[in-house]
């Protein structure tokens, strides 16, 4: 009889019970065979529980070995999952931190392959993407920005997973990290806005031109105020209920900033609708109805100081949306106190209850020393308990920069696509 053991669990079972029955340790024990087998069986299911549990939780399995390629010095900032080559499954693209930037494509069943050469072979200093079609015609595109050196990138896409450079096509270099794409003006065409940060420096607002879809317009001066604070992270979204793309900047300089659109492109700074109660060091914007109420509420990821004159409290902060676009900060009543900064995050549903839950990374700074990413679920009221050991695998434990969500192996489950800066990526699958 052959018997097929598909279970890591069970390979470890059945290899560590044939090698511990013969071993000079349990023969001098002498004990009775079913005790001995007994005594077995429970000591290597504790030695196997331990193990499982560093790449399996009851939500999601690591299967970063057999289906992502090995390259732990790749340095991931970002991460976007896209069908780009039109196969029907949801391929990576990644923002790399001083190398060449990278497409993994999916073969259908989650497991990915690097596709080499599509992207510049110039290293910059990469720190986000974001994907879409800009030139409308029904091909995605990408657009990269880059900090240190200044050099953003912008790739047509061909339908096939090839892509051409016409990074010429974009109005200004500078120092960014911040970057998000939305039609402001309601022409139907996509739009980019650029978080700079460098000090003082104006963000960007680049209008498509919708003579020219695909190239685009410096409409900064005009639409956007300034200067701005260090912009980390930037987000277009609609926050007051006109059906226009309000702006949200999360700034390494305090104070984070709002702007209301007035649908055509025109922005106008808000801050008494952004209650901040304490000095933030913010690495990245979320925006999700956290209380149940249909309105978007903000989630304010932060750091420590970093080095700075004072300390600053990492705590994710979150802001309830009052239905008109102004935010109260509820933190202390709603979110966990944390230790640890977070340079990224993203909000699903893990545990399938209908509430958005959030996912976040975890850094201790000082002394920069990785750690698990952590689970924070939704009581569906916009309250959070924090339920890491249950969700998220022990794998994990590393600098988690890009994390995106979406379902790699179409099995119905929202699975993790998470870069981490000096180690390997992962890819956790829904269970």
């Amino acid at each position: 009889m052959i018997v097929f053991i598909s279970s890591t669990k069970a390979r470890i079972l059945l290899l560590s019970y044939c090698f511990l029955i013969k071993s000079p340790l349990v023969m001098q024990l002498n004990l009775p065979a079913k005790l001995a087998t007994f005594t077995l069986i429970l000591i290597i299911s504790i030695i196997s529980d331990a193990f499982s549990q560093k790449t399996e939780t009851n939500y999601f399995n690591d299967v970063t070995a057999t289906h992502l390629p090995i390259d732990p010095e790749s340095h991931p900032l970002d991460v976007v999952l896209a069908d780009v080559d039109k196969d029907g499954d949801l391929d990576a693209i990644l923002a790399l931190e001083n190398l060449p930037n990278r497409l993994y494509l999916n073969d259908g069943t989650g497991k990915f392959t690097w596709k080499k050469g599509v992207f510049a072979e110039k290293s910059h200093d990469t720190e986000h993407l974001r994907v879409g079609d800009f030139d409308k015609d029904g091909n995605l595109d990408v657009v990269f920005v880059a900090e240190d050196d200044r050099n953003h990138e912008f790739y047509l896409g061909n339908g096939d997973g090839t892509f051409r450079d016409v990074s010429d096509r974009l109005p200004a270099k500078s120092e960014a990290n911040g970057l998000d794409i939305g039609d402001v003006n309601g022409d139907g065409l996509l739009d980019i806005v650029v978080g700079n940060t460098s000090d003082n420096a104006h963000n960007f607002l680049w209008l498509n031109d919708p003579k020219k879809p695909g190239y685009f317009i410096d409409y900064t001066e005009k639409g956007l105020p300034g200067p701005g604070s260090q912009t980390q992270s930037i987000k277009l979204i609609d926050l007051n209920g006109d059906g226009h793309l309000d702006l949200v900047e999360g700034n390494e300089v305090p104070p984070n900033r709002l702007f209301f659109n007035d649908g055509k492109g025109h922005f106008t700074e808000k801050p008494d609708n952004l209650e901040l109660l304490v000095p933030l060091h913010t690495r990245e914007v979320l925006v999700f109805d956290a209380n149940g109420d249909k309105k978007p509420d903000i989630l304010f990821l932060n750091l420590t100081s970093n080095g700075g004159k004072f300390e600053k409290d990492p705590t994710a902060r979150l802001l309830i949306n009052d239905g008109k676009g102004k935010f109260k900060d509820e933190t202390e009543k709603r979110i966990p106190k944390q230790e640890y900064s977070s340079y990224a995050g993203t909000v699903f549903d893990f545990n399938k209850d209908g509430k958005p839950d959030i996912f976040l990374s975890a850094l201790k700074i000082p002394p920069f020393q990785p750690m698990q990413a952590q689970a924070l679920q939704n009581d569906g009221k916009g309250n959070f308990k924090l339920v890491t050991a249950d969700v998220i695998p022990e794998s994990t434990v590393g600098r988690s920069w890009g994390i995106s969500v979406g379902d790699v192996n179409k099995d119905g489950k929202p699975d993790l696509f998470i870069g981490q800066w000096g180690t390997q990526a992962r890819l956790l699958l829904g269970k």
